[in-house]
């Protein structure tokens, strides 16, 4: 057995990544443990064929918080932005592109509502609104249900103090849209159904979600939180989203913490109700004062612990906790730009939205109810390479698509024998709005939920560490009373997308964590 080590954090993902600046920043040592060859988890940027890189899961950042920018000092100028945010595609061949300017995307939609140009500026304007007040919530640790501290109350009344400047409409508007489906939101704004559609989407992203399940509207306010424009981000950074987590491992290692890669941790080890330290695959033990666990909640208490040190009713709630994952990706190598309808290139620059209807997302997702893939999935796609040459052979270009709605668990076959099946339905979708797509591509790499897990780690194939449904956010994620970070086990963490506030590339599930855990370990 090694020497005592201060603090070991179990994965290399980007909150973890976060989580271990911000101790070692405070003075602690704590070292890294990543199972794959590579730091990043979600946010890798791979070699898929040779002289084609992508970003093999996530394609666009959260965006990252702005605060763990500065922090760690990461160049904002490495984001590689377009003006146009997204293009939502519709099959008769029009498209609503969504840009940075509200004046420009008002100036698109009116092209298919009058109406809804109108409402845009009036939706942004609301949206924004209440982003800010749901971001002072993110950003803070949900407080103690039965022993509330004085730091609690002292960030619940700055929160109400925010939710006051909402006013009267303001505040009626945030309690009632959370517990909204996002396509009846959507509707009291916008009549086009691609706008309806391409807006919805954001509160169904990677979730087990339809636009007509109650709550997915507060998805789309978690998201909004982070980037409060209605079409979300469509930045990256120059490089792919691998060129992220790099700068962040680098961040973190000049502050002091210890990065290790190929270390898969094996077990978390417990003595007198505490953690003590880890053993790895290789056998390998290290003893530690404390363990951060990056993993995701499932895999951190059923597959690394021994269930002696928790209790039933704890363990009963840890398996129900719903990690079934509905996304699946398909990365392709391009001869040539493709060409879609109703685009120039300048659009292709940003995230292109197929969904052209609220009925068409529901019905991708009424297949994956069932335990099919869908026929004709949601897709969210980008050709990174538009931005950055550097990603594919000159001339040449990489696409990046998620694809919903591809359950974890089929009802026939496997994903092993249906890896194919998956592509060619990504590609015969994506050929109705660029028909000679086809013919451009040189090779495709296709990522089921189940190489999510098996591959990335992800418990059920699930990209957000766990169902974003309204019974496991806040103060119930990933559970009831033990939602602040600490868990049953002394001295033992969590720090990542399973915990507040736990959706896209943010940062902030790290930065609460290790607030916490500093506060904890004086």
């Amino acid at each position: 057995m090694s020497a005592t080590r201060d603090l070991v954090i179990i994965g290399g993902g980007h909150n973890a990544l976060v989580a271990a600046f911000y101790l070692a920043r405070a003075g602690r040592k704590p070292v890294v443990l990543e199972r794959r060859a590579v730091a990043g988890g979600c946010a890798v940027t791979e070699e898929f064929h040779p002289g084609f890189r992508c970003s093999a899961l996530a394609h666009a950042a959260g965006p990252v918080d702005a605060k763990v920018l500065r922090d760690m000092g990461l160049d904002a100028g490495m984001m590689l932005r377009s003006d146009a945010r997204l293009a939502a595609l519709s099959p008769d061949g029009h498209a609503v592109v969504f840009h940075e300017d509200d004046a420009r995307t008002v100036e698109c939609i009116a092209k298919v509502s009058a109406h809804d140009a109108k409402s845009y500026p009036e939706f942004h304007r609301a949206l924004k609104g209440l982003a800010a007040v749901v971001a002072q919530v993110c950003a803070t640790t949900p407080p103690s249900i039965d022993h509330p501290s004085a730091g609690d109350l002292w960030a619940m009344l700055k929160a109400g103090k925010g939710f006051r400047k909402l006013g009267e409409k303001g505040m009626f508007r945030l309690l009632r849209w959370g517990p909204m489906a996002v396509a009846d939101l959507v509707a009291e704004f916008f009549e086009s159904e691609l706008v309806r559609a391409s807006i919805a989407a954001r509160g169904i992203f990677g979730t087990n979600f339809g636009p007509w399940s109650a709550g997915s509207s507060a998805v789309l306010l978690l998201r909004a939180a982070a980037d409060a424009h209605p079409a979300g981000s469509s930045a990256f950074p120059r490089g792919g989203m691998g060129a992220l987590t790099q700068a962040m491992a680098a961040a973190a290692t000049k502050e002091g913490a210890e990065i290790r890669t190929g270390a898969e941790v094996a077990e978390i080890r417990v003595k007198d109700g505490a953690a003590t330290g880890v053993i790895l695959k290789s056998g390998e033990e290290i003893a530690a004062k404390a363990v951060v666990s990056g993993a995701d909640p499932r895999r951190t208490f059923l597959g690394l612990l021994d269930p002696v040190h928790l209790t039933p009713d704890f363990l009963g709630k840890m398996q129900n906790y719903r990690v079934h994952g509905t996304m699946a990706k398909v990365n392709l190598a391009l001869a040539a730009l493709p060409e879609f309808a109703g685009l120039d290139a300048k659009a292709l620059a940003g995230r292109i939205h197929i969904g052209p209807e609220i009925d068409y997302l529901e019905r991708a997702f009424d297949d994956s109810k069932y335990g099919d893939l869908s026929r004709q999935p949601y897709l969210d796609a980008m050709i990174p390479s538009v931005l950055d040459p550097s990603l594919a052979p000159a001339g040449a270009h990489v696409m990046s698509v998620c694809v919903q709605f591809a359950p974890y668990k089929l009802k026939d076959g496997d994903w092993k024998s249906r890896r194919d099946e998956l592509g060619d339905v990504v590609v015969k979708t994506l050929a109705a709005y660029a028909p000679k797509l086809a013919q451009h591509i040189v090779a495709r790499q296709i990522i089921t939920p189940l190489d999510l897990e098996e591959t990335y780690g992800l418990t059920g194939g699930h990209i957000f560490h766990g169902e974003l449904a309204l019974d496991q956010l806040f103060t119930m994620r990933p559970l009831l009373g033990w939602a602040r970070y600490a868990t049953p086990i002394k001295s033992l963490y969590l720090c990542g997308s399973g915990t507040h506030p736990g959706t896209g590339l943010t940062g902030i599930s790290g930065a609460n964590a290790a607030r916490e855990i500093l506060k904890a370990l004086k």
